[in-house]
């Protein structure tokens, strides 16, 4: 018996990109969103959900994509991470997608080489391909330079611990 892999589509520009339904948290449409000093340049800022503070991501602009306006086909999916819930701004939410594991195929070793290492694999489901997401690596922060708990912290994470300065190859403080 084949398998299915039930996932969440969504588009960033022409790709359509795949998240597994059980990261959902729930999809909302864009509202104001309160921008946070000094985060990430992919980190548009917090959201208040029903008294939940939200960190919300820019897809496109974690995935160093050029930026667009938000429009009425905006979507913040709201995922878990971390423990806390976390939104990602997409172009676009398309549907909840069915893939049978025999059609998903490993991420190429070049996305893995090139720092794409949130991509998990790729699902061909009716004639195209579907990026598939691993959520939490998509999420992690990987700024050059940056700390692990910067966004988080920026974004009114609780018990955090101050990060640890890095070092570089030679064992220098950066």
């Amino acid at each position: 018996m084949n398998r299915e892999l039930h996932i969440v589509g969504f588009n960033l520009g022409r790709e359509t990109y795949g998240i597994p339904i059980a990261a959902l948290h729930e999809i909302v449409r864009v509202p104001e969103i309160t921008p946070v000093p000094d985060a990430p340049a992919y980190l548009e800022g917090v959201i208040n959900l029903r008294g939940k503070i939200v960190s919300i991501v820019d897809l496109r602009k974690r995935f160093g994509k050029p930026a667009t306006a938000v429009d009425r086909h905006s979507r913040i999916l709201v995922v878990g991470h971390g423990g806390r819930l976390a939104g990602m701004i997409v172009d676009s939410a398309s549907e909840v997608i069915k893939i049978a594991e025999s059609d998903i195929e490993s991420a190429p070793v070049v996305a893995r080489e090139g720092g794409l290492d949130c991509v998990t694999g790729l699902g061909k489901y009716k004639g195209r391909l579907i990026i598939l997401l691993d959520v939490e690596k998509a999420l992690a922060e990987r700024q050059p330079g940056g700390t692990p708990a910067r966004a988080e912290a920026a974004a009114g994470g609780a018990g955090h611990t101050m990060p640890r300065r890095e070092s570089n190859v030679s064992g220098e403080p950066t």
